[in-house]
């Protein structure tokens, strides 16, 4: 095992009389991580403005970064564990011990995550959760028993089945054979064994932080909006989904749960409701959880305005995004908000309905893609330099 230490993150009180802005910023994915992003943001603001105060507070929805973001607030130290990823092969995949090592946080996406397959290997018919299992078991054996479970970015559709197999669960078919891994499988199960689990309902608080709100099965169900993206074809969808809706069948007969309707339960493909019927965990916003965690509000009570930014401004921002987020808790004191994006999908007026003051791209129109990721830092500090100058004029 390999640790690594972090310090907790202290934020000052600026004096009244300087201006104060709270950068907070998601990460844009692929270019800069959240704490990347909000240093370029501060930098340019900084030279346009060097009497003022900045209190930079990285963000995440519960996705890729929730980690990152919360040990830099926390404090704490990475640890790495050896594990499967989605295709069982092994792996070195890190989670964050917080709050002196009496709680966990742990991203599904470091073992069970799309980043770890090639295009070619996407499939979750086969893929399984099972990594992210060893990562909260490894937890659970240190004594932890307060855990947040970042859920965004998965390769896989198994209904949470492979990380509780991780955790002790046995999932039987009408022979009392154990069902293999990938989200296909779940079509023959008939029986949950919960007695070898490492940790039973009730046993822990654990927190499932996730950035949607779909169900598990139907036409919004976690198959069907997100299965395509992780490999699956038309006809995968189906099975997937036909045996996300037996798993959810099960479920409610052996243990009298309904989780398939519950929002949030078909974010992962379905990890959440895995580990909601078996854990007891709860299924939050991930922004919310990692706001709280990070003491969002109290910084806002020393800001003039707020900065923040992610890759892209669209419509799904307002459904459960890192902006939406600061924009519903900053807009609830009057303070406004900026966002700065790599790229702006939305209309004025779409801008406007989300409570934005301004969405502000940070690069030309006709600048490709590739080149913009490369160089976000020097664009987004750019942005922020000349946002922060025409604040004086």
């Amino acid at each position: 095992m390999r640790t690594e230490r972090h310090g907790r993150r202290r934020t000052a009180q600026p004096s009244s009389l300087t201006p104060r802005f709270v950068v907070a910023p998601n990460a844009f994915k692929g270019s800069l991580t959240a704490e990347e992003a909000a240093g370029a943001i501060a930098r340019g603001m900084r030279a346009a403005l060097p009497t003022a105060h900045n209190t930079e507070i990285p963000l995440a929805d519960g996705g890729d970064g929730t980690a990152a973001v919360l040990l830099r607030a926390l404090g704490g130290e990475l640890v790495s564990v050896c594990a499967q990823d989605p295709l069982g092969r092994p792996i070195q995949a890190r989670y964050a011990l917080v709050e002196n090592g009496a709680a966990a946080v742990v991203e599904m996406a470091a073992a069970s995550g799309l980043v770890l397959l090639t295009h070619e290997e996407r499939n979750p018919l086969v893929t399984s959760t099972y990594g992210t299992g060893q990562l909260i078991a490894d937890a659970i054996r240190r004594g932890v028993r307060k855990l947040i479970v970042g859920i965004g970015g998965s390769a896989t559709n198994d209904g949470g089945a492979g990380a509780l197999q991780a955790l002790g669960a046995r999932f039987l078919d009408s022979d009392g054979s154990e069902l293999g891994p990938g989200g296909a499988e779940l079509a023959r199960l008939a029986r949950i064994d919960t007695r070898g689990l490492v940790l039973h309902a009730g046993e822990a608080e654990i927190v499932v932080a996730c950035d949607v709100a779909n169900p598990l099965t139907g036409s919004e169900g976690g198959s069907a909006v997100y299965g395509p993206q992780k490999g699956a074809a038309l006809a995968d969808v189906q099975i997937l989904d036909s045996a996300l809706h037996n798993y959810a069948h099960v479920i409610r007969e052996q243990l009298g749960l309904d989780v398939e309707h519950i929002p949030g339960t078909g974010a992962a493909g379905g990890l959440g409701a895995g580990l909601a019927a078996l854990l007891g965990a709860e299924i939050r916003p991930g922004i919310e959880v990692v706001m709280k965690a990070v003491r969002f509000d109290e910084a806002l009570a020393y800001a003039h305005a707020v900065v923040t930014g992610e890759g892209k401004l669209d419509a799904q921002t307002g459904y459960g995004k890192v902006v939406s987020g600061v924009v519903r808790h900053a807009s609830e004191r009057g303070i406004p908000v900026v966002a700065m994006v790599g790229r702006v999908d939305a209309s004025p007026q779409q801008v406007a309905a989300m409570g934005l003051a301004q969405a502000i791209p940070i690069s030309p129109p006709d600048m490709p893609l590739e080149q913009a990721m490369s160089q976000a830092g020097e664009l987004l500090e750019a942005a922020a330099r000349r946002w922060a100058e025409s604040l004086g004029r």
